[in-house]
């Protein structure tokens, strides 16, 4: 009876690191850039009580054998890159990646953090930074006090309309990074990712061109977070929780009249 109150336990334990996963992406289901993620189950080890191929008699053998799991555990958390919607805002200082890559930020220790979040602000210094926390843009792009006008091409171009000046005056490029393995970013909040090893380095370029994804000013990606998809996953995995509850519940059941009995 006691292993089964075991392997309940474990079910009800994945299933609350599943509903947890599921409330993170409904939670930022407004987030801009986000990215969903999913819990991955896998079995854990099995108890081998009889072997398939062993010897049953003198010219026989078992075509199977007998083995007992000891339930589930939620191995990783993936996380889904797939593109989220575009949401027109007509600010200068907003962009979207259209495609693969994300924006390099710089963070205050010098480390690059990565980060689909396109959406930018100046700082006093007229430097672009992210609203939240301030961190720069990396490479820099400084915007001048008179600029009156930013355009950013598909290409990451930075240009700036000046008084007294026919043509826009370029100011710097954009550039964006991605990964072979997007999935094993580390991510750290504030919409930003860090390279790891299960990432691999990052491959720096121009956008809209070598695989990256180009640019899209005045626009934001929205969170890719179905919250269809999501509510009827949450309902998936509290039906599962139910039924490893009562699973629970049952052997109590039986465990109690084997006490009466005796």
């Amino acid at each position: 009876m006691q292993p089964a109150l075991w392997i309940s336990k474990t079910g009800l334990d994945a299933q609350q690191t599943d509903i947890a996963t599921i409330s993170n992406n409904l939670a930022n289901a407004s987030t801009v850039g986000y990215k969903k993620s999913r819990a991955i189950f896998e079995d854990l080890l099995y108890q081998t009580i009889n072997q398939a191929g062993g010897i049953s008699s003198q010219n026989t053998e078992l075509p199977a054998g007998l083995t007992l799991g000891a339930g589930t555990k939620v191995a990783a958390t993936q996380r889904i890159f797939s593109q989220g919607n575009m949401l027109t805002t007509d600010n200068s200082l907003d962009l979207m990646i259209e495609g693969p890559g994300f924006f390099e930020i710089q963070l205050p220790d010098g480390t690059i953090a990565y980060s689909r979040n396109g959406q930018f602000a100046l700082d006093d210094e007229g430097q672009l930074v992210t609203p939240g926390a301030g961190f720069l843009l990396n490479p820099g792009i400084q915007v001048p006090e008179d600029a009156q006008s930013i355009t950013v091409s598909g290409e990451g171009e930075v240009s700036v309309r000046v008084p007294g000046a026919a043509e826009n005056q370029v100011i710097g490029q954009i550039e964006i990074a991605n990964f072979v393995n997007p999935t094993g970013l580390e991510p750290i909040g504030q919409n930003m990712f860090l390279e790891t090893g299960a990432s691999g380095a990052p491959i720096q370029g121009v956008p809209g061109l070598d695989g990256l994804g180009s640019l899209r000013q005045g626009a934001l990606e929205t969170s890719n977070v179905n919250v269809t998809e999501e509510l009827v996953n949450m309902i998936e995995s509290q039906r599962i929780y139910e039924m490893n509850s009562k699973v629970i519940s049952t052997v109590d059941q039986m465990l109690a009249n084997l006490n009466q009995q005796l």
